[in-house]
This record gives structure tokens, C-alpha cells and sequence, in this order.
């Protein structure tokens, strides 16, 4: 089952997605979550960031909306107060790094950068891998997410590489021009791997008060309604580069995920399922491993990219 992406041992596909899992301390309540491939923890920021007023999340037919608007700690309290906890994880570990500006996640990426040369000087390490969140919004471009246009993220991936020596991921958005592209120029600029697909663009109209259920009009749409989408970007994704591909989107069950592996994600990310079932990593593992056994498939190598 295991998978190395940049000298980063996984040592199973399955990690839990940015944004549903927190930094593991609650799901840990549930199950031990060391025997997972890895946790991308929650979306993080240079400074601390309070979120969206109003509602934030609404069901949906097969999936969830979220309008959570990337509340978090900031990159600061994180390495102070999760810090030694990630530690102490037998997992990789992924900090998903966010901005509304360059300089915002040039500083972010060398603030993570510095504690990790810190910590290693001690013989020890915090964080294993940078994923880079390019669906944020521009604010110095009126507000067009830098994963829109290519040429925009070619500057912010080109950026953060040259701040930090950690394995990097590009998180690409559904929304971007061309996402195959967009994941080539990832590749060019010297990604470690990219991963996909973020949160659809939706809405949700309550009318009885003839209006957006949420204050920001549109929200971000995830689960099991997205998955078709998600599983043909990622193959179109595949096929077109050489890095390793991180595949989520709407996984449910082992079979999604053996889908996304055969794909050709290199590992899969599990997120609005974490909200369904509290112990969704234990059993999508026991589910993977059953279904290995049962189609007698002795490394997910043999089926990695098959289609």
C-alpha cells in the first residue's frame, strides 16, 4: 500500500483532506490516526482569519456546501500550539498553505520553512510537506482566485518554490482555465506533486426568504456529487505530467478510491466523508485492504494508472 512522493513515505493511500480533519487531535478521540498514509491539516494563513459571518455549511443532495471561509489559527499559533503535537505523529504531515496575497504565502512558506530547520537541528520534524492552496482570491486582482489563469499561479508557484527546500503540492482548482495545464506549469516550476480537485463553485437559495443561504453568495461544493468530476481531472491530470498526483474528490469507499488509483493518484486525499463517518480513515482502510485481498492484488502499483 505504501507510496513515496518526494522522499515523503505514505505508508497507505489514504489522507485525510484539508479543512475536514482539523490537525487530527479530534478524530484522534475516535481511532488512532497513525495508520493513516498522512493528514493535510486545516487551510492555514499568515494571520489568524475568522472566517465567514452567516451560515457555513448546508447539506446537499450527495455533498455538502461550505462557505467556512478559512478560519484558522495562523501559521504562528499553529507551530507554537500543534507543533509538538504533529511531532509526534507517525504520518505524514501536510501544512496547507493559504493567502490573499504573494507576499502573504511567500512569508507563510519560509515562517514553515524556519521551524522546520529549527526543529531538525534537534533532531526532530513537525511538518513533512507544503500543500499549496491557489484557490484563494487575489485581493490585489479584485479578488480572481490565483488558480484561475495560469499565468497567475506560474508567479505564485514560482515564488513559494524558491521560499522553501520542503516537498511541495499545488492544490489546483476545478475552476482553473485548463487544469491539465495548470498542473504542467505546476510541474515546470518545480512542484513535487500537485493535488485535485479543490471544492466546486455552487449555491443555495432559500425561498422562502428569497435570498443565498449563505452571505456570500456561492459556496464551495464537495462529497460524493463531485466525484465523477474529480475522478476525470485527475486522470486528465495524470496523463499529462510526470509528478505525482494526490486525487480527491466525493470518496466514500475503498472502490472510489481503488477508481482514483487507477486514475493514476498516487495517493488519495478523504474529505467531506470525515463528516459522515467519525471513523471514515479506519474503515476505508479495512475496506482497502479487504478488496486487495479479495482481487488478489499483492501492490497498488499494479493497478496505478491502468486507465
Amino acid at each position: 500500500m505504501s507510496t513515496v512522493i518526494a522522499g515523503v513515505t505514505f505508508k497507505n493511500p489514504i489522507v485525510m483532506a484539508s479543512g475536514t480533519f482539523g490537525f487530527g487531535r479530534e478524530y484522534a478521540k475516535f481511532y488512532d490516526v497513525n495508520e493513516l498514509g498522512g493528514i493535510s491539516g486545516k487551510g492555514l494563513t499568515l494571520n489568524p482569519k475568522a472566517g465567514n459571518p452567516g451560515v457555513r455549511v448546508y447539506e446537499t443532495p450527495s455533498g455538502m456546501l461550505n462557505s467556512v471561509g478559512l478560519e484558522n489559527p495562523g501559521i504562528h499559533a499553529f507551530l507554537k500550539k500543534e507543533g509538538a503535537y504533529w511531532e509526534s505523529l507517525d504520518t505524514a504531515r501536510i501544512v496547507n498553505l493559504g493567502g490573499n496575497t504573494f507576499e502573504d504565502y511567500v512569508t507563510g512558506a519560509e515562517l514553515i520553512q524556519q521551524d522546520a530547520d529549527r526543529r531538525a537541528e534537534h533532531g526532530t520534524k513537525a511538518v513533512d510537506m507544503i500543500e499549496l492552496n491557489i484557490s484563494c482570491p487575489n485581493v490585489k486582482e479584485g479578488g480572481i482566485a490565483f488558480g484561475i489563469r495560469t499565468c497567475d499561479a506560474r508567479e505564485l508557484v514560482r515564488a513559494v518554490r524558491g521560499a522553501t527546500s520542503l516537498p511541495l503540492s499545488v492544490k489546483l482548482s476545478p475552476n482553473a482555465e485548463d487544469i491539465a495545464d495548470m498542473a504542467a506549469m505546476c510541474q515546470e516550476e518545480g512542484a513535487d506533486a500537485v493535488s485535485l480537485i479543490n471544492t466546486i463553485s455552487g449555491m443555495k437559495i432559500d425561498v422562502r426568504r428569497r435570498r443565498s443561504v449563505f452571505n456570500n453568495l456561492y459556496a464551495g461544493l464537495s462529497g460524493p456529487a463531485i466525484k465523477p468530476v474529480a475522478l476525470r481531472m485527475v486522470h486528465q491530470v495524470a496523463k499529462r505530467v510526470s509528478i505525482p498526483v494526490i486525487g480527491m474528490g466525493g470518496i466514500a469507499s475503498a472502490t472510489d478510491i481503488v477508481e482514483f488509483i487507477m486514475a493514476g493518484a498516487a495517493v488519495v486525499q478523504v474529505g467531506t466523508y470525515n463528516f459522515m463517518n467519525m471513523r471514515a480513515g479506519r474503515d476505508l482502510l479495512t475496506g482497502l485492504r479487504q478488496f486487495m485481498i479479495e482481487e488478489n492484488i499483492s501492490s497498488l502499483d499494479e493497478i496505478r494508472g491502468i486507465i
